[in-house]
């Protein structure tokens, strides 16, 4: 009576234990892939972050081009400008390095000690430090900020060996190139620091080999970073809780060097030491990524901490396993009772079977509705997906759109300018001379091409500010307090573009005084999910439409958030369904039908607000959002 339950038991022991090992083996690999993703986007985050800070270097430089004689003020005036320290905090001053023969030193610091272009005192105590005679001098000459940064000032570069090589391969290569890890002059904390410095050669010289390039050599603009703060502002604080980032310098020429403490540029730990082994999960977390810089050749290494983020639970394990054994041990029992029940009646034995086979059929259609929900949350997936890379579609062409104007202007004007210099230099080289009105008449316009390259590019500025909070709010879903009309005109910036292509009219009536403590990102989305349907929906084979939107205080703690279209309308039976996922008028035609269920879901779930919609049939549509001014704190980060 036992032979078939004992043989039953064990294939469904076996399946069981198959199933908790396929299980365990998932786990493991999403936490790997976890661990990837966080180290692939610390060091793309920390690229992009270097690049912006040397293409201003660049920038900088390119000022030098236009006339390698910039005194101070001009030079501070020019820092002051590009609100580096507003836009861009991770650095710790920004430096003209000055090279200076031995014969003119003395003048050289005479005419420093006397400059009032900025201090009406002048610089009396300025002296060049270390004191040396040799042929070249690489001095400090203007630093920005002064202040913190006043042991910098006068810093003869040449007596440092690590700035020293950093030197000669930016003069001779014509290059950005960094320094080693060393220790900032300016900084009585010891944290390690680096410097990238752009060289500046005199204008019309030539530069096409390494020894022209030498004798051109004018100075040296550089940009001065603790990297303690540079990382801070890469890196998410709280990933750190469960990453850990170590960054070795490993020199020049790409070839790697043993991690040694004076190579270490950033320990996320705070420490100089091994990683502790004890620390790092058994699943091997670890990377090395390489990261050019300057010439350089950066190493970042990541190491998974035990936790929740990089964490596997064996509690699915154990139901699987305990889950198994119960459904064998039954299946076994159930053989052997029917065996024995067999033997004693017939008719039982066909009831058993007769039970068996419809067991198999439950046990089947089970299966095939599991099948088919999993094949709903697949598509469920897609379609999100989709309307995800549809909306970074569109924000990308609207930033491209809105920034080729201003960039288009600044590019025609700096060609016309350049046009002006040669024909003036042609005019000044001429036999006749020059007269004061032709050099008067000069200079007006190129103060007016100025003034239109730098509106042009504040403009510029201004619109990537936009583009650039839009993306961290939604990327992030971090709370924070922030004003209504900010986001609301963020947010209409990136779909500028789409709004003029429609004929779209937008009216916005937003007190300034609106202040949230929420979630910016997620508001920010039900707005753009309320303009894309009227886009796609409301205006729907119109020449032109109109948007309001308007907010007030509708109570203590709360505001009225208005959006409102004068487009198609909806009917009854469509307003209905608006909510629904998948419910969609425009299926098959660009509409996924879960626009309206995200923006809900967003509204009541996130904002803890409340969401009514009124339509009707060529009247338009209004969306009214009742949200409070603060979230309560158990408010979830997503819906």
């Amino acid at each position: 009576m036992q032979s078939r339950g004992l043989p039953a038991f064990a294939i469904g022991i076996c399946v069981t234990i198959g199933t908790c090992y396929v299980v365990a083996t998932e786990q493991r690999a999403q936490v790997r892939a976890n661990f990837q993703r966080d180290a692939d986007k610390v060091t793309r985050d920390t690229e992009v972050r270097l690049h912006t800070y040397f293409d201003m270097l660049l920038s900088i430089k390119g000022m030098y081009a236009l006339d390698d004689r910039i005194d101070r003020a001009s030079f501070n005036r020019f820092i002051r400008e590009l609100k580096l320290d507003r836009r861009y905090p991770g650095f710790q001053a920004i430096q003209f390095v000055r090279v200076v023969p031995e014969q003119r030193l003395a003048a050289f610091t005479e005419a420093v000690r006397r400059d009032t272009s900025i201090d009406p005192r002048g610089y009396p105590e300025f002296h060049i430090h270390p004191a040396s005679r040799r042929p070249l001098h690489y001095i400090i000459e203007y630093t920005e900020p002064l202040k913190g940064n006043e042991n910098a000032f006068g810093l003869d570069l040449a007596m440092l060996a690590p700035h020293l090589k950093s030197l000669e391969l930016a003069r001779d290569s014509g290059d950005i190139v960094a320094t080693e890890r060393i220790t900032l002059v300016q900084d009585a904390s010891g944290e390690p620091g680096f410097v990238a410095r752009a060289p500046v050669y005199r204008n019309g010289a030539p530069t096409a080999t390494a020894e022209q390039r030498a004798e051109a050599l004018v100075g040296f603009v550089a940009i001065v970073f603790r990297v303690n703060t540079l990382m801070r502002e890469v890196i998410d604080a709280p990933l750190l809780e469960h990453l850990h980032v170590r960054i070795e310098d490993s020199g020049y020429g790409g070839v790697a060097m043993p991690a040694a403490s004076d190579k270490l540029l950033y320990d996320s730990d705070g420490k100089v030491e091994a990683i502790e082994p004890a620390r790092l999960l058994p699943l091997d977390l670890t990377s090395l990524k390489v990261l050019p810089v300057g010439h350089r050749r950066w190493l970042l290494r990541f190491h998974g901490h035990e936790g929740s983020r990089y964490g596997s639970s064996s509690l699915p394990v154990v139901l699987i396993g305990v889950a198994g054994f119960i459904i064998s041990a039954l299946i076994a029992a159930l053989l052997v009772s029917a065996r024995r029940l067999t033997d004693t009646t017939h008719g039982l034995e066909h009831s058993l079977a007769e039970l068996e086979r419809q067991k198999s059929n439950v046990e089947q259609a089970r299966s095939d509705l599991a099948s088919v929900v999993q094949t709903l949350k697949q598509a469920q997936t897609n379609l999100v997906t989709s309307e995800k890379m549809a909306a970074l579609g569109a924000l990308v062409a609207g930033v491209a759109h809105e920034l080729n104007t201003p960039i288009g202007n600044s590019l025609l004007t700096a060609s016309a300018l350049s046009d002006m210099v040669r024909d003036f230099e042609c005019r000044l080289a001429s036999d006749g001379g020059l007269k004061r009105s032709a050099l008067e008449a000069h200079l007006a316009e190129a103060r007016k091409a100025c003034d239109i390259m730098n509106t042009s590019l504040t403009r510029a500025a201004d619109l990537i500010t936009s583009f650039k909070q839009v993306a961290v709010d939604q990327a992030s879903g971090q709370r924070r307090k922030f004003r209504l009309d900010d986001v609301v005109r963020d947010t209409l910036a990136t779909y500028a573009t789409q709004l003029r292509r429609r004929v779209c009219e937008v009216s916005v009536d937003v007190p300034s005084d609106l202040e949230f403590d929420s979630y910016p990102g997620s508001l920010s989305q039900v707005l753009s999910n309320l303009i894309g349907n009227a886009l796609l929906h409301g205006f729907d084979g119109r020449d032109c439409g109109a948007i309001n939107i308007r907010a007030r205080r509708s109570g203590e703690g709360s505001v009225t958030l208005e959006f409102r279209d004068d487009g198609v309308g909806m009917t009854s039976g469509t307003l209905h369904k608006i909510f629904d996922p998948f419910f969609t008028t425009k299926l098959g035609q660009g509409g996924s039908g879960l626009g309206m269920n995200i923006v809900y879901n967003i509204v009541t779930g996130v904002l803890r607000g409340t969401i009514r919609v009124e339509a009707e049939p060529g009247k338009g549509t209004c969306v009214t959002l009742e949200l409070p001014v603060s979230a309560p704190e158990d408010a979830p980060p997503q819906p």
